[in-house]
């Protein structure tokens, strides 16, 4: 199985930043964890509010933990919102059902960490995920 590297990680939000200049969306914070959902790398572009690391950490967060996108996760939330509170709650709170968490996926389909990305709408967030992830070599679980 692949290990995602620090190198890696890094050239992953870098990617997914320079998209977001390109689209001239608002400042992101970009996390990338492992697939342990330990901090890998994390960068906040001047200009993001100070919350954005936890809200994309906790996008990250939420799908490595439950293997499935932030995306996916907002879809149980409506249709089983009893199940996705009592999920939050379980997790101290630490999963974010909204698009911008994103599975990193090697060329096996092993999961080797996620993306998290705050700043923008939830569809820009995850679109520069995906766009870092893909960079990188990697397949975007969406």
């Amino acid at each position: 199985m692949t290990v995602l590297t620090l190198k890696q990680a890094n050239f992953i939000i870098n990617t997914a930043i320079h998209i977001a200049r390109e689209l001239n969306l608002a400042p992101l914070t970009v996390v990338v964890l492992d697939a342990a959902g330990h901090v890998k790398a994390l960068q906040r572009e001047d200009g993001a509010s100070m919350i954005r690391q936890q809200i994309a950490t906790a996008k990250a967060w939420g799908a490595v933990s439950m293997g499935v996108s932030s995306r996916s996760l907002a879809v149980v939330a409506v249709q089983r919102p009893d199940f996705m509170n009592a999920l939050i709650d379980v997790a101290d709170g630490k999963i974010m059902p909204v698009p911008g968490g994103v599975l990193i996926r090697d060329a096996g389909n092993n999961l080797i960490g996620a993306v998290g990305i705050s700043g923008d709408v939830s569809d820009q967030d995850e679109r520069c995920a995906v766009a870092g992830i893909e960079a990188a070599g990697f397949f975007a679980g969406v």
